[in-house]
């Protein structure tokens, strides 16, 4: 496979979806492979995958505690999607705050599934050297190629989502952003999320910028934006 292909990892108990899952995505030009156990995918280096498409309902290990070590215990920022059949608000609330990028119920069309899952890599892909390499503020540095953030020489580990929301704030500083626009932006066109998912977002990262949360403004009823203006 050429090095471009993105490799995308699939975590599921269902066996006869995921071998339909695997062929519709092998068929569109993705490389895949599929394992049965949240156990099975910590075998493997998941920092060679592009992307984890992730069942929550699973074994000893369900898919939300399996995001939670991913992100928590091995700092693996790589996008997940959740696949699953658990629809609730709380559900989805709980994924998001695990770092989740997408969560999508089942049952789910393929070709919903499959733009989601184009999204999801497109935004994941790192900017070009002909870019700025990194934003500052202060002691706060965020940096462009390896989608980190640095505040007080001090790492600070952001999902993609997170880093995607500071970014857009951070580049466009004082401009509003309503929700509806940062969704926009974020997930695109073909995910359908809530606003409140911003809110969550958001949320986590004021806690995460410490200090410099206080820069991240809401305007009720108006939008986000990133104050620097004092």
């Amino acid at each position: 496979m050429s090095k471009d292909v993105k490799r995308i990892l699939i975590v599921d108990d269902e066996e006869d979806l995921c071998e339909i899952l695997q062929f519709n995505l092998e068929s569109e030009g993705y490389e895949t492979e599929v394992v049965y156990s949240a156990e099975e995918a910590l075998q493997k280096d998941l920092s060679r995958f592009n992307l984890l498409l992730l069942d929550v309902m699973m074994g000893k290990i369900s898919g939300f505690k399996l995001i939670d070590i991913i992100r928590k215990e091995q700092k693996i920022n790589v996008p997940v999607i959740f696949l699953t059949a658990k629809s609730g608000e709380n559900d989805l609330l709980t994924g998001f705050n695990l770092g989740a990028d997408d969560y999508v119920t089942k049952p789910y069309s393929l070709k919903e599934l499959i733009a989601r899952v184009k999204v999801a890599l497109k935004r994941s892909v790192p900017v070009t050297n002909k870019e700025k390499h990194a934003l500052e503020f202060n002691q706060l540095v965020l940096n462009l190629e390896s989608k980190s953030l640095i505040i007080e020489d001090e790492k600070v580990e952001l999902t993609l989502k997170e880093f995607q929301i500071l970014r857009l704030l951070f580049e466009n500083q004082n401009k509003i952003y309503s929700r509806d626009e940062i969704l926009e932006k974020i997930w695109g066109d073909n995910v359908v999320v809530t606003n409140r998912t911003v809110d969550v977002n958001i949320t986590r990262l004021r806690k995460k910028l410490k200090r410099y949360g206080e820069y991240l403004k809401n305007r009720p009823g108006i939008g986000y934006y990133f104050e620097t203006l004092h």
